[in-house]
């Protein structure tokens, strides 16, 4: 039984049978009121404060049928429990296609009074849930879109603050004697690092979908990026091939972006002696992998074993640890050249 009752709109051409279903509804406490056509009755729908409608089948000028649709076509319109002294169920189940929420078969007898009561209270309360239902999707809907715009207004700051702490270190860097060559790339190559996570906090808050990046759009801007800033001009030449519409978290895209700007670095610092040459990036998927594969043609590790440059091994940790981040593995592939492929799962 809910906590309130129904006030229920009767809509019937048959004052006395109205009467006597009115009687027999407000003896269960509900409250009641008759109109004696469906003019009459979307009239009352209008003033409000109607919870259910008993519309008849039968009427002088017209059918329940013909008023039904008007009365579902209102705002906010309450159900409708059809009363049909109709033996062809035909009429009943055109009823509930055009939107009745029940149908009670008028007896002779009027037995049929205290079902249309059950019918009504049935009617109510489903609706109450239904409305209730409603409500609370609204509610989380609008805590979602509250949230959303929390977390863009965040990934904003954030985008700002790593791009003031990139600001910084450049500062310090030309602040270093000319000669301290070591140092100033270290700290180019922070700037570089900070700059491939700053990147994502900007996607985010610049993005409708603020829960996922684009890989494919992400990683194209890193590498322009890295283009622009870290190779000299006429020297070495990135290239970038990558399946579209692949889209991973931000705790991804920020490991694989960390990952791609090591490799490149690498590459551009380490491959080529000569300074010219190329570095291709490939992103690719295969069944449940992504795979992030940086690869050039130039002198391959083989040439710290022959005493060629090498790094402090800052860059190997990092991409280790970004790639355990994946849960993901890292590949060296038998190639001329140096060729490295992160693999990590991703069911989405």
């Amino acid at each position: 039984m809910p906590d309130s009752l129904p006030f229920v709109l009767y809509i019937d051409d048959d004052p006395g049978l109205a009467s006597l279903a009115g009687r027999a509804l407000q003896r269960r406490g509900f409250g009641f009121a008759h109109a004696e056509s469906g003019a009459d009755g979307l009239a009352r729908l209008g003033a409000g404060g109607v919870d259910v409608v008993a519309l008849d089948h039968f009427m002088p000028d017209e059918t329940g049928l013909d008023v039904l649709p008007k009365i579902r076509s209102l705002p906010d319109a309450p159900p409708v429990v059809y009363v049909t002294g109709s033996d062809d169920s035909r009429v009943a189940v055109a009823a509930l296609k055009a939107g009745a929420a029940d149908y009670v078969w008028k007896d002779v007898n009027g037995e049929y009074r205290e079902l249309l009561a059950e019918s009504i209270l049935a009617v109510f309360e489903q609706e109450r849930l239904r409305r209730a239902k409603v409500a609370a999707e609204a509610e989380v809907r609008v805590a979602r879109d509250r949230a959303e715009a929390l977390l863009v207004e965040v990934n904003h700051r954030v985008a700002n603050s790593l791009q003031l702490v990139s600001s910084l270190i450049l500062l310090q860097e030309r602040a270093l004697p000319e000669d301290a060559l070591v140092a100033r790339a270290a700290l180019g190559e922070t700037v570089a690092r900070i700059e491939a996570i700053s990147r994502v906090h900007r996607h985010l808050y610049t993005s409708e979908d603020v829960t996922r990046i684009d890989l494919d759009v992400y990683l194209r801007e890193l590498i322009e990026q890295l283009q622009d800033t870290s190779c000299p001009e006429g020297g070495v030449t990135l290239s970038y091939a990558a399946v579209s519409e692949l889209y991973v978290s931000a705790n991804e895209a920020v490991s694989l972006g960390v990952i791609l700007t090591e490799l490149v670095t690498n590459a551009i610092k380490y491959a080529y002696p000569s300074g010219t040459g190329g570095v291709r990036i490939n992103l690719s998927r295969e069944r449940d992998e992504i795979a992030l594969t940086v690869a050039d043609d130039g002198v391959g590790s083989a040439s710290e074993a022959e005493g060629g440059a090498k790094g402090t091994g800052l860059g190997t940790k990092i991409i280790g640890a970004m790639a355990g981040s994946l849960k993901g593995r890292i590949v060296h592939n038998p190639v001329a050249g140096t060729s490295v492929t992160v693999r990590f799962r991703h069911a989405g």
